[in-house]
């Protein structure tokens, strides 16, 4: 078994145990769900913004291995995934602003509906980025992604196509039965009133794009 395939094994083992931990501490008491687990600047917030920074690190990685025997269309797309991984990392922990205790700015505090120096908690005029853009657009997005390209790319053919020539790294089967589980999983919690249990829905994802990243179905096309 090779390197990759060992860390592959170890990213999947981590999911399934945050998964059970999840499923565990919101049925053992649903205020420590929240105010610990999921919290704001806790162990499942950070292990997201960890997976991210890792991912954008193997993207641009796999951006730089491709360069050179790929087209100029799937090296920059590669290099602009990564840069929107980078994003997200940031995006998660405020951009460093509680570790390194900076100030928002008065302009920032005036549309950030938690007052913090972040886009995706930008609100106009009652409409809120998190809940219109970030929450629903972006959840299909991640399960078309990650249920059906699986299923999809290796049997047809303009669908693989434009995979490989755009540099979409294919999730393999086991990343699309985790995120189906993980999806149910999270969707029944979210049922019985659990706050932040989506934070964990974050954090399963950031997980199994690193490991989609580093072996993806369609490897020797991307990586």
């Amino acid at each position: 078994m090779s390197k990759l395939e060992n860390i592959d094994r170890a990213l999947m083992s981590t999911i399934i145990t945050v998964l059970m931990l999840t499923i565990g501490i919101a049925m053992w008491d649903k205020i420590y769900f929240a105010l610990k687990f999921a919290a704001e600047d806790g162990v499942v917030e950070y292990g997201t913004a960890i997976a991210l920074l890792i991912s954008s690190i193997v993207l641009f990685r796999n951006g730089l291995s491709i360069k050179g025997r790929a087209g100029t269309l799937a090296v920059s797309l590669t290099f602009f995934y990564s840069l929107l991984f980078f994003f997200g990392a940031g995006e998660e922990i405020s951009w460093g602003q509680r570790i390194f205790g900076w100030e928002t700015s008065e302009a920032m505090k005036a549309i950030n509906r938690q007052d913090e120096t972040t886009l995706h908690n930008i609100e106009f005029g009652g409409v809120a980025l998190t809940k219109h853009l970030f929450g629903p657009v972006l959840t299909i997005v991640i399960l078309l992604y990650l249920v059906v390209l699986p299923l999809l790319y290796p049997r047809v053919g303009w669908v693989r196509k434009t995979a490989d020539a755009m540099a979409i790294p294919v999730p393999g089967l086991r990343h699309a039965a985790i995120a189906l589980i993980g999806s149910i999983i999270v969707a029944i919690i979210d049922a019985f009133d659990v706050d932040r249990v989506w934070e964990v829905y974050e954090c399963v994802f950031a997980l199994l794009t690193v490991s989609i990243f580093l072996l993806p179905t369609n490897r020797d096309k991307v990586t």
